[in-house]
């Protein structure tokens, strides 16, 4: 064959090639949920690790099922979010592994108090804590007590925002309480809270929205009922693409209601199931009669289930790349 032949075949085989890189390689944001039991979506479940493209990883409400700093699934910590001091979220116990107890009721019987799991893990990971409200300055004062640098407790106002090796973070409103319980508080006061059914004010719980260095803007609920802001601010201000809603109703807004967020004012282009309170799943695949069912048979939208472990992929527009748990299965 020519030399003009092997020439033009060569020049094709690059093409492709790259063609083929690009496709490969996608400048995505990587989301890993830390549940208690492997590969289900279960009754205690809040955390996720949010890893950007440029490395940057950040932890979103720890709570009760990420084994302490030693978890085998945390990797490196930057960034740890906590939308509010309840003790599902902040963490006022957690498993000592994966796997223990059922996915109904997963065992969490390693007490954290009074430090919090998400603070052991800030302060062991060297991990800088991003909150609202005057959760700061009470969190700071843990931080510190643990030998942290209280410096690494960072405020975000809403309407404002901090930007971390390239990824964008402020808060946004949610309409949850946020007191705090005297389990946390050592000493005198803390015990006169929990004989008197009181808890501390530590200002207003939060939501997030966190831009990414590829330009991916997602929401994070935080506990929160159907708020304007929802509208105005993560869609209309802020363009959210992917969304994590709690849907575990009573304490939080309902399947329904969580539904009426997503379709009507996020409008983003993926959800993600949050705090269901319940086992939604059984060896992966999601359980009729539940309210995680409930919510994916009521939104338009697509939604993705947190499979613990299972590690989902989004890229700019908020569309899933790999790992795509979709809520289908029963």
């Amino acid at each position: 064959m020519s030399l003009r032949y092997w020439l033009a075949a060569l020049v094709a085989s690059v093409i492709l090639l790259s063609s083929c890189l690009t496709v490969a390689a996608p400048d995505t944001v990587k989301i890993t949920p830390l549940g208690s039991h492997d590969g289900e979506f279960c009754a205690s479940d809040r955390a996720l690790v949010l890893e950007d493209p440029k490395g940057l990883r950040i932890l979103y409400d720890a709570g009760r099922t990420v084994a302490g700093a030693d978890d085998p699934r945390l990797g490196k910590i930057d960034v740890v979010l906590i939308s509010h001091v309840h003790g599902d979220h902040l963490g006022d116990r957690r498993i000592e592994a994966v796997n223990q107890g059922s996915c109904a009721q997963p065992q969490a019987s390693i007490s954290t108090t009074p430090n919090s799991n998400s603070v052991d893990i800030a302060v062991k990971k060297g991990a800088r804590v991003i909150v609202g409200s005057e959760m700061a300055s009470f969190l700071s004062r843990k931080v510190s007590s643990l030998g942290g640098n209280p410096d690494a407790v960072q405020l975000v106002r809403f309407g404002a925002s901090r930007t971390i090796d390239g990824v964008s973070f402020t808060t946004v409103p949610a309409v949850h309480s946020n007191g705090l319980s005297g389990d946390f508080i050592e000493g005198e006061l803390g015990e006169n809270l929990k004989a008197a059914g009181l808890t501390a004010y530590v200002g207003p719980p939060t939501g997030y929205v966190v831009k990414f260095s590829n330009g991916l803007t997602v929401y994070l609920s935080g506990d929160t009922g159907v708020t304007a802001e929802q509208e105005t601010v993560v869609r209309g201000l802020y363009g959210a693409k992917l969304a994590v809603i709690n849907i575990g109703d009573t304490f939080t807004t309902g399947p329904k209601e969580a539904a009426y967020v997503i379709d009507k004012l996020i409008q983003p282009a993926a959800v993600i199931a949050s705090h269901a309170n319940e086992a939604a799943t059984v060896k992966g695949k999601l359980q009729p009669n539940t309210k995680t069912a409930t919510f994916i048979a009521q939104t338009k939208t697509l939604v993705h289930l947190p499979l613990s472990g299972r590690t989902i992929a989004f890229d700019a527009s908020g569309n899933c790349t790999a790992g795509c748990s979709k809520g289908v299965g029963f």
